[in-house]
């Protein structure tokens, strides 16, 4: 039996003496999307900090691959297919996309055109375009392209739909299903739970630092803990 994409085991960090993770375990396969949801101050970035190499544990280990990267800081996973995109902008605000999409090859050494790379986060018509002056769902599907330069095979969304508008929201969970449909592992933690679940295989409800409930998208809004303990 093949090892998952992605996994955690007993993850627990430590930030300030409060323990903001408890124990998480999670997994996720090549070609599925797995959502993680829970209300703020949950741990969600915290986890995904962890899962990139940002922040090490106090105890647990991830797995990419069954290779265990526990010790491995973010740009060594990088090197072994991981891709991240945070929560804070990680776009070049003074340049257009076209230059950012060129900078970002240059880093990752891809030789994939720029139009081609465009066109995969659906910015094909806006390379003339700065990047600060892009609409918040377009500015999130460059950062989406800049993660997926170097062809991940596990790619970590904290937040993609942060400030995006329904149609903006739509199009990125379209990108992320595509990639996952291509065989790319994607873990996407975010607060829009609607939209979450719409492009989701499977969910799971982060509740102060624990794993509350982990199920598909359908059972997911009529699990009880969902509904005593997060939608109310």
């Amino acid at each position: 039996m093949s090892s998952p994409a992605l996994a955690a085991d007993d993850l627990t960090v430590t930030l300030g003496g409060a323990e903001i993770l408890r124990g998480v375990s999670l997994a996720v396969e090549a070609g599925q999307v797995l959502g993680v949801l829970g209300p703020s101050g949950a741990g969600k970035s915290t986890l995904f900090r962890a899962l990139s190499g940002e922040l090490r544990p106090g105890r647990g280990s991830v797995r990419l691959g069954g290779e265990d990267v526990t010790g491995l800081p973010l740009w060594k996973r990088a090197q072994r297919g991981l891709g991240y995109v945070p929560q804070t902008p990680s776009v070049l605000f003074d340049l257009d996309v076209d230059a950012n999409l060129k900078a970002f090859g240059r880093i990752a050494r891809t030789a994939k055109p720029v139009g081609q790379r465009a066109a995969e986060v659906e910015l094909e018509g806006r390379l003339a375009i700065r990047a600060r002056d892009l609409s918040g769902g377009e500015r999130r599907r460059l950062e989406l392209a800049r993660a997926l330069t170097t062809e991940p095979r596990v790619l970590l969304c904290d937040e993609p739909l942060a400030g995006v508008d329904p149609t903006g929201a739509q199009r990125i969970g379209r990108i992320l299903r595509t990639r996952a449909e291509a065989g790319m592992a994607v873990l996407v933690a975010d607060h829009r739970v609607s939209e979450a679940l719409s492009f989701c295989d499977r969910v799971l409800l982060l509740l102060d630092g624990r794993v509350e409930v982990t199920c598909g998208p359908a059972e997911f809004l009529e699990h009880p803990a969902v509904r005593r303990r997060y939608l109310g």
